[in-house]
């Protein structure tokens, strides 16, 4: 195995763990183990296979340290790929976990969240007219429920909030990808550690997911959101959750919206073509994509919809308990 190169900076040293993978367009699974010089700090952690596990032992040992040696582990989203191996150190080592508050219900798999999102995605189905094409995605999330206790991450998770500040980090509050979603700022160091913000190679999901108290999240709104915020920091690295280390952030984030907004185009111009419910124009734009992706396809969709109804683009009109969409 090929151990990423060490990034020093001031007397820090960053330990990428950096797995490629053939999974879709992410290109590769990263987490980072940070050296202060008096502890290691993990950054993520991955996804929960022996061959992860594998490498992240790997790249410590060569240098060095081994799992007992880690002190506290940083979470920037929730989302498996970036939690797996926390059960598999907590298991070596009780330390502490730190997350955004919004996490917490999620890892801990709280029946009363779970239940309300399993809710929350059906009646959104049923409006969006595809119930019947997400029966898989609602039998996965009553899987999800009824496995939830082994599935849940047995550890107090430390909650943070936008400007909580973690040892040498500040925290950013960075939604769209995930309510959750976080970055760790070291401002001295002028490094972003930047979950699934932002990515050198393809675009960041913005997936639908409903608040606390079971309200739709216009993500895509929020995405570009994070993205601006992200811009105003004076940052010379960004290390994200996939793909290569970033050394040009704004350039990359301005190319990133313009893509957006041609997204947004193509969308208002099948609207334009007479296609009203959002299926169908899942099903348009999407092609094969759209049984082969179903969820992150709908929720595309669905988050595309809700940013041109609030930029006053295209209203919707309910028929029949179906969502009708048309231009403003």
């Amino acid at each position: 195995m090929e151990v990423m190169p060490t990034i020093s900076s001031l007397g820090h040293s960053v330990y990428p763990v950096i797995l490629k993978t053939t999974n879709g367009s992410i290109g590769s699974i990263n987490c980072y183990i940070i050296n202060d010089g008096d502890s290691l700090t993990l950054i993520d952690a991955g996804i929960d296979t022996d061959l992860y596990w594998e490498e992240f032992i790997h790249v410590l040992k060569k240098k060095g340290f081994a799992v007992s040696d880690i002190d506290r582990i940083l979470l920037t989203h929730h989302h498996e790929d970036h939690v797996g191996l926390v059960k598999r150190i907590l298991a070596i080592k009780q330390i502490p976990v730190y997350a955004h508050v919004e996490a917490v219900p999620r890892l801990k798999m709280d029946q009363g969240f779970l239940t309300m999102r399993q809710n929350f995605f059906k009646k959104m189905y049923e409006e969006m007219n595809c119930l019947e094409e997400a029966q898989f995605r609602l039998a996965k999330l009553e899987n999800t429920r009824v496995n939830a206790k082994a599935l849940a991450i047995q550890v107090d998770i430390i909650p943070l909030r936008q400007g909580d500040k973690v040892f040498d980090y500040t925290v950013m509050e960075t939604p769209g990808h995930s309510p959750d979603s976080i970055c760790f700022y070291d401002e001295k160091r002028k490094w972003l550690f930047s979950g699934d913000l932002l990515l050198s190679k393809s675009s960041t999901n913005a997936i639908i997911e409903p608040d606390s108290e079971g309200n739709r999240l216009k993500t895509v709104i929020q995405h570009r959101e994070s993205l601006r915020k992200c811009a105003s920091i004076d940052a010379e690295l960004l290390f994200p959750g996939h793909q290569n280390v970033i050394d040009n952030h704004r350039a990359l984030i301005e190319t990133k919206i313009q893509k957006m907004d041609d997204k947004a185009e193509r969308m208002i111009s099948f609207i334009q073509g007479g296609i009203e419910k959002a299926n169908d124009l899942a099903k348009a734009y999407y092609k094969s994509k759209y049984t082969e992706e179903f969820s992150l396809v709908m929720s595309e969709i669905v988050g595309y919809l809700d940013y041109l109804e609030e930029s006053k683009r295209i209203i919707k009109v309910k028929k029949a308990g179906i969502w009708h969409y048309f231009l403003a």
